[in-house]
């Protein structure tokens, strides 16, 4: 019989969790991003409201109009009673509706349940996480709701002000390269979709950017200062459009896949490139993959964040893994 825990380690059979789930449709809210996937989520969202409602009966819908904002609802929703909570947009958004289901110490709720309708730019974290891309078949996976319990990572960083600041992040916090071309995706157009919009933003950021001096920590058995591109702490395999920067990385086994790109020079880099997009990342020589439950970083040079498509910040950071803390509908295996 397939199993599934909870945050307290309580075994329950799975169909104890999609037949709850039946039984707490009553309190489903929608949080959407109209401005995600360039704008293409507010024009349709009508037709996805229409169709959701036809899967999954009466629900309450709120728009996002700023940055934050879908945290804010996420957390007010699950206050007044909420059980289920749909994001529809990008990896964005739904990092921050995941920062809603999160404190300063974990969960608030363990047995709320989030679903996502992915209809961003990038959508990375549903490669890794079993949610079709396509509207109506990800409605249909949450009509269906089998429940995942995954694992979310905790940072604590540096605001673009220079405050501490914590967040949480499902798929990958990246410092380095990543951080560069997200904050260059984020200011430009992706009127051309995702794949060009990285791809020309990496191009753009390899010229321009230089390597990093970064000192490296995680948990107690590395610990050493690198010459690197990129760092990613990954939770997910997927990010920066596509880019398979941790092909060995689960959800669900409590454990950072930290992938450092060395010092290759700039004619390696574009040798090497393709290989970020086939899964062969672990043939270049100079590229390193290690796992552990906390990571600690810090440079004497600026370093901006990517965590999950956003830049909200720079080094110095600390990351620990929050075991089986989400409760996510996802495909059934």
């Amino acid at each position: 019989m397939n199993t599934a825990h909870n945050t307290q380690g309580i075994i329950y059979p799975s169909r104890y969790i999609i037949f709850s789930l039946r039984i707490m449709m009553e309190k489903i809210v929608f949080i959407v991003n109209p401005h995600s996937g360039n704008g293409a989520t507010g024009r349709e969202w009508p037709l996805i409201q229409d169709m959701a409602r036809s899967r999954l009966g009466s629900f309450t819908s709120y728009m996002t109009t700023r940055c934050g904002d879908a945290t804010t609802i996420a957390r007010r929703s699950l206050d007044a009673g909420a059980d289920l909570i749909v994001c529809v947009g990008g990896d964005g958004t739904l990092n921050e509706v995941v920062n809603g289901f999160m404190d300063e110490d974990g969960p608030i709720i363990t047995d709320a349940i989030l679903g996502f309708v992915p209809n961003g730019t990038g959508c990375d974290s549903v490669r890794t996480i079993t949610i079709p891309r396509n509207i109506e078949q990800s409605l249909d996976t949450i009509r269906e709701g089998h429940v995942s319990v995954i694992d979310v990572g905790r940072l604590r960083y540096h605001d673009h002000q220079g405050f501490p600041a914590t967040r949480y992040f499902l798929n990958i916090a990246s410092f380095g390269l990543g951080g560069e071309v997200v904050d260059r995706v984020n200011r430009n157009s992706k009127a051309l979709g995702p794949f060009i919009s990285f791809i020309w933003s990496t191009l753009l950021s390899i010229f321009l950017y230089g390597k990093k001096h970064i000192r490296l920590k995680i948990d107690d058995h590395y610990d050493g200062e690198v010459t690197t591109w990129n760092i990613a702490v990954a939770n997910g395999k997927f990010h920066g459009g596509g880019m398979q920067v941790a092909p060995d990385a689960v959800v669900d086994d409590g454990l950072f896949h930290v992938t450092v790109i060395g010092d290759l020079s700039l004619p390696e880099v574009f040798w090497h490139l393709p290989k970020l997009y086939n899964g062969r990342i672990k043939d270049i020589k100079k590229v390193s993959i290690l796992t552990g439950r906390k990571v600690v970083a810090s440079s004497e040079q600026c370093v901006l964040l990517d965590v999950d498509g956003e830049q909200p910040g720079c080094l110095p950071i600390s990351t620990d893994m929050i075991h089986a803390a989400l409760r996510m509908i996802t495909k059934k295996p």
